[in-house]
């Protein structure tokens, strides 16, 4: 029987040899990325477990809410190192490495191959390394962490082609968007979604990640990358572990397919307050600017922060726009710091946040007044998103963010791109 990517990671998580859309599995997975929250541990004693079923496979970042905004949080924050500390959890990162989904990718906890499960709607952001990285809730994950397993039921597949040569200007943020605003926020429902195409063979890992990152937001289960050079590159002194790539079969069954052909594509918005209202820049542009965000798992790291830059070298931000810059983790801080990018924005009048989650979930920076409006490079636009239901926020690529930041209302960042 042939199978998809999914298909064959799933089956072999299940102990099977091949598995089918719709069918019920109990799966086993071989890591657990935890954007951890004290409820998980509350959950997990709840039920009756005191231990972690396999250390090893656990791995724990604390990304939110950082540094501590409260009391609580503090008390939350100290718990999960005592914790940590208790159970020799061997995989933890503290407040100053980053966001989870960054920072599980760069120590090489992502591996091709792998069914990967884990807290956070952005889990999906794994499949990156050609793997199935499936996301869940706080009482999912609180079972995983004590049994070990989970029952799922085996998603559809779903094949999107991506062709074509980005112009400049345009980057893979404007694809995936564009992308988003055809297939729709439920498009992908519960869907498994495989990228391919020439164009996906030309992207960086981190443009690659900006898909997977955004699978999500069409509704699907996991979104996943082939396994190609670049990927085995990346993982070169990363893998913390022996790998097995997975491939399609040649007639493997898809419920859907989509061509897309990025050749003609410009600078894309996605406009308040749904990721899937997607449109030209041109159509957006003149659109009053308080504050600009760059940053999140979807578009903080050092490339992003350089595509900023180039835009902002030699130029001021507007005085009654705020830039807030929050880099994915320590390690993209760095990386942007050692070229250069760091002093740019700074120059250009930019702030520069700690690095981990930041302005875009609405936690404990960046948060909007009423009636302002945000253009973020982050993944999400609704109500509220960003801590104000009474704000707006637009969606776009790093570059499009510091050209609005600079010019003070929605700008096409091209004509600023000339010459550089």
């Amino acid at each position: 029987m042939a199978q998809t990517i999914a298909e064959k990671i799933l089956a072999r998580s299940a102990g099977q040899k091949t598995v089918e859309p719709g069918q019920i599995i109990d799966a086993t997975p071989d890591v657990i990325q935890s954007s951890l929250s004290e409820t998980t541990l509350v959950k997990m004693r709840e039920m009756g477990a005191d231990e972690p079923f396999d250390r090893e496979k656990i791995v724990v970042t604390v990304d939110h809410w950082t540094p501590a905004e409260s009391p609580r949080t503090a008390n939350m924050h100290r718990n999960l190192r005592l914790f940590a500390q208790e159970k020799n959890l061997r995989h933890f990162y503290d407040v100053s490495e980053g966001i989870c989904h960054q920072v599980f990718m760069e120590n090489g906890h992502a591996l091709p191959g792998q069914l990967i499960m884990g807290r956070d709607s952005h889990n999906t952001s794994h499949g990156v390394m050609n793997a199935v990285s499936l996301p869940f809730g706080l009482t999912e994950v609180a079972y995983l962490w004590a049994v070990g397993s989970v029952w799922l039921r085996v998603p559809e597949s779903v094949r999107i082609r991506v062709n074509g040569t980005l112009r400049k200007g345009v980057f893979a943020k404007d694809a995936v968007l564009s992308i988003v605003g055809e297939v729709g926020a439920r498009g992908c429902t519960y869907k498994s979604v495989e990228f391919e195409g020439n164009l996906i063979s030309k992207l960086s890992i981190s443009e690659r990640f900006s898909f997977c990152n955004m699978a999500v937001e069409m509704g699907a289960k996991t979104g996943i990358m082939p396994f190609d050079k670049t990927t085995e590159r990346y993982l070169r002194g990363r893998a913390k572990k022996k790998f097995r790539p997975v491939s399609p079969d040649a007639s493997a069954t898809y419920e859907k397919e989509y061509e897309f052909n990025v050749d003609r594509l410009g600078p894309m918005i996605a406009c308040p307050h749904a990721v899937d209202n997607v449109k030209p820049v041109e159509e957006t542009a003149r659109t009053v600017v308080h504050q600009a965000f760059l940053g999140s798992c979807t578009n903080g790291r050092s490339d992003d922060i350089g595509e900023a830059a180039r835009v902002l070298k030699g130029r001021k931000v507007h005085p009654e726009v705020r830039l807030l810059v929050g880099p994915a983790s320590r390690l993209e801080y760095l990386a942007a710091e050692r070229k250069g990018y760091i002093r740019t924005l700074l120059e250009a009048g930019a702030m520069i946040l700690n690095p981990g989650c930041g302005a875009c979930f609405g936690g404990s920076q960046g948060i909007l007044a009423d009636g302002e409006v945000c253009i973020s490079s982050s993944n999400r636009n609704f109500k509220g998103r960003m801590g104000n239901p009474n704000a707006d926020i637009y969606l776009a690529s790093p570059a499009t963010v510091a050209a609005s930041a600079v010019k003070g209302v929605i700008a096409d960042p091209r004509p600023m791109l000339r010459g550089r």
